[in-house]
């Protein structure tokens, strides 16, 4: 039995996944957008099965939302970043705020896929897609770094996407 610390610092128990359940979540990650039949004829399952199964893992927060995966130069979003953010950590004490409340300023900002709270030198890191190195220095300098709590950045361009 697992235990899982959350955000707002309770304790819950892990849910029992099983290898069909392992199947299931697999092929879901591999395509979200298949059917309950779909993955019964997948994994040899009855489709009672699975439909009970997804339920459960939903309710349970395994499964927390459906989503796309965009074809980024098809929509125009052809430059890639990271960006390194330090934080004002005296600052955020004294506004009586935190990394998560940083995190989630940056989330706002409409071309910023993600936000991580890391470790080492480094306080977040923010993924962004842009469709031009001028749209990533207007974001940059115009939203990102104007965030209140953001000591310095550190901005690293994705040559070649693996």
């Amino acid at each position: 039995m697992f235990l899982l610390m959350t955000k707002s610092g309770t304790v819950k128990k892990a849910p029992k996944l099983d290898d069909k359940d392992l199947k299931i979540l697999d092929l879901l990650k591999e395509n979200s957008a298949y059917t309950t039949r779909q993955i019964a004829k997948k994994t040899l399952l009855p489709v009672t099965t699975i439909h009970n199964r997804v339920q459960r893992l939903k309710r349970e927060g395994v499964i927390k939302r459906y989503t796309i995966e965009l074809d980024a130069t098809m929509v125009g979003k052809t430059v890639v970043a990271y960006i390194l953010v330090s934080a004002d950590l005296k600052y955020l004490k004294e506004k009586h705020k935190t990394q998560y409340d940083l995190a989630k300023e940056m989330k706002k900002i409409y071309c910023v896929d993600k936000v991580d709270i890391v470790t080492g030198g480094t306080d977040l890191v923010v993924f962004l897609r842009v469709s031009s190195i001028q749209e990533l220095d207007d974001n940059l300098l115009g939203k990102i770094q104007l965030v209140d709590g953001v000591a310095n950045t550190r901005t690293l361009v994705v040559l070649n996407e693996g």
